[in-house]
């Protein structure tokens, strides 16, 4: 395992670049100015705890200021800076669809969904109409029927029937109200026993049939989509939760990207898996240039995968080797290249048995070097439980990490295994300590191991 070296320049404080670049001569000037003017704008500051030295940048946030402020703070005449992102942080995916050919009739050839995406205001209102529009519908057919019957007339009203011997097709009927009633009761079953329909009109009981039957699948399919739109996965997705930030910074010698997930319920998400993608701009050697260039990262928590047992909250990393397209990436490009990280939690919820996603994004300025996360589950010895502080879930702590990237780290690394081959070598031409000229086959078995190099 290896283990951060002595002799990898770490940025301790502000003070430190002027040494650095002072001691590397002219040639680094400008990247001297630059620096200044990255830490001045993204670098909240160094930790005062000796123990936590190490550097990093963000937006900066909370100040007057600020660039990730709202419209509502913004100030006329200062300068504002938009960042690119094709996935917020609540999930929402930032795309706006036009020129689409024949939309609405495409929508509404599938109006199940289209109701299910409706917002809730838009998805009641439809409710409520579909059934008052059908009841008043229903009403006027209802009203039609008694009128060509002659039902409305002076001496076939209610009151007359007993009188002149009529038979009404609809009894207790004297106007288009107690149809639009008759209607209502028609369609959802309610059965007052007051107004009744009559073997008189054969139109009237073919009516009342065609009404029964859509009244259930009228309800039936509305019901359905306010069940759709209260048990779909992003309703669930609005309880698991992901670190406002991304970390990197060393584990077992090695630069990680790293961020944290969590679940706010009981009820547990089966299967979780997560994934991570980054999106950047490529060129092709034809000189095609890709602006949304997705590339799959590998990723995982601890040596489990990145399939989860997700019972508390968990830190995903990311390891920069040479597969990883930040290897070549140090801190100030980081700063400089412009790219987002999608991450996407997937599982099925254990309380429904429906499939759920959350999704967030991190952008170059979100990602915080020489950081690393705080500890939140801890064993609490009266509850005898372990206990999740939800508190510290985007808390950091400052580190002490090498600017380099990951490239740079590996050859200076490998440039110290070539410091120590020669100590090896020395070890390997030692007399030996025998008196004799006779060697054991455990001398010799040592020596040849003390040959190879370490």
């Amino acid at each position: 395992m290896q283990v951060p070296l002595s002799d990898v320049q770490v940025l301790h404080d502000p003070a430190d670049a002027e040494t650095i670049v002072g001691n590397a001569g002219g040639d680094q000037e400008e990247t001297f100015a630059h620096m200044k003017e990255w830490k001045r704008q993204y670098m909240r500051g160094i930790s005062h705890t000796p123990s936590q030295a190490g550097v990093y940048y963000e937006a900066l946030k909370g100040s007057s200021h600020s660039l990730a402020k709202g419209s509502r703070n913004f100030r006329p005449g200062s300068m504002r800076r938009v960042r690119r992102r094709a996935v917020f942080k609540n999930g929402d995916c930032n795309v706006v669809q036009k020129h689409l050919q024949r939309r609405r009739v495409r929508f509404l050839q599938d109006m199940y969904t289209t109701m299910v995406d409706w917002q809730w205001r838009w998805t009641l209102l439809a409710f409520a109409l579909s059934f008052i529009l059908s009841w008043l519908f229903f009403a006027l057919i209802w009203w039609l029927i008694i009128y060509t019957h002659g039902d409305l007339e002076e001496l076939h009203m209610p009151d007359n029937q007993e009188e002149s011997g009529w038979a009404p097709c609809v009894s207790a009927i004297d106007g288009f109200t107690s149809c639009f009633l008759f209607s209502i009761e028609t369609q959802h079953t309610i059965g007052y026993g007051v107004r009744t329909t009559s073997p008189e009109c054969p139109e009237a009981i073919f009516m009342m049939c065609f009404q029964s039957i859509y009244g259930v699948m009228s309800s039936a399919f509305m019901a359905g989509i306010v069940f759709a739109k209260m048990t779909r996965a992003k309703q669930r997705a609005q309880t698991l939760l992901f670190s406002k930030q991304a970390v990197i910074c060393q584990r077992d010698g090695c630069l990680s990207l790293m961020f944290r997930v969590g679940d706010m319920r009981k009820s547990h998400i089966i299967g979780a898996g997560v994934r991570a993608q980054l999106i950047r701009t490529k060129s092709t050697k034809e000189g095609e240039v890709m602006t949304q260039y997705f590339t799959e990262l590998e990723i995982g928590s601890d040596d489990s995968g990145s399939d989860l047992f997700f019972i508390w909250p968990m830190i995903i990393e990311h390891k920069i080797d040479e597969n990883s397209p930040l290897y070549n990436l140090n801190a100030t490009d980081m700063l400089q290249d412009r790219f987002e990280i999608v991450v996407i939690l997937e599982g099925t919820v254990e309380s429904t048995g429906q499939s759920t996603q959350a999704r967030s994004s991190y952008i170059n300025t979100e990602i915080l070097w020489g950081h690393r996360f705080d500890p939140v589950v801890l064993y609490n010895k009266d509850l005898q439980a372990y206990e999740i502080d939800y508190g510290r879930f985007n808390e950091t702590t400052q580190v002490d990490t090498p600017l380099c990237s990951a490239r740079e780290l590996n050859e200076i690394y490998k440039i110290q295994e070539g410091f120590r081959t020669p100590a090896s070598r020395t070890i390997r031409s030692r007399p030996s300590s025998s008196s004799s000229g006779y060697q054991s086959p455990q001398d010799r078995r040592l020596r040849w191991q003390l040959s190879v190099p370490l």
